[in-house]
């Protein structure tokens, strides 16, 4: 089965996008939505999470502390890293899994905002990259996460992968960018996976 990669950065219209898909029938894994069930269920990842962050990572009920640990890797590149280590590759085990068992789909999606980050790239059979330019992103975001300050985005965004790069990786581009259509895009490429 073929699986699709789909990445671009925040505010760049990947969940719109994946949506699209959908609608066409194709399924869409959500990394960042597996890994937080990961971290709640996958009991070798948090025995090696409670190992790695200690008996607070978790609460009394079992629950992730995510606080606590946003706290300990916030601002920490190494204590990041250390937690991407172990829940990257869990992730991706987890999605081997869940795409073997869409065995009535023509492909799969894997929709990830750090797809080359963290190494999920390597998985995809082709990755598409959802574009829109910075302003664009920049104006989406203002709006829909009332919360966050330019200042905030722009740190979340300086962390990500550059946009350039991401271009130039990619095998197909979708521009979110108001002043093209995406349907006809999602279509065409829709087309193009259904005759791979």
């Amino acid at each position: 089965m073929l699986k699709i990669g789909i990445t671009g950065g925040i505010g760049a219209g990947k969940t719109i996008v994946c949506q699209m898909f959908q609608v066409l029938g194709i399924p869409v894994y959500d990394s960042d939505a597996r890994a937080k069930w990961v971290m709640q269920h996958d009991a070798t990842l948090k025995d090696n999470l409670t190992a790695a962050f200690g008996p607070d990572a978790y609460t009394l009920a079992g629950d992730l502390n995510r606080p606590y640990i946003s706290g300990l890797v916030f601002n920490n590149p190494e204590r990041l890293a250390q937690l991407n280590a172990l829940v990257h590759p869990r992730v991706r085990i987890d999605f081997e899994q869940w795409a073997a068992a869409q065995t009535s789909a023509p492909y799969v999606l894997k929709e990830a905002a750090l797809m080359y980050e963290s190494q999920a790239w390597k998985q995809m059979d082709q990755i598409i990259t959802v574009f829109a330019p910075l302003e664009v992103r920049m104006k989406r975001l203002l709006h829909r996460d009332a919360h966050r300050t330019e200042a905030d985005i722009r740190a979340i965004i300086s962390k990500q992968l550059d946009e350039e790069e991401k271009l130039a990786r990619a095998d197909h581009i979708i521009y979110n960018d108001d002043q093209q259509l995406i349907i006809p895009q999602v279509v065409a490429l829709h087309q193009q996976f259904l005759s791979a």
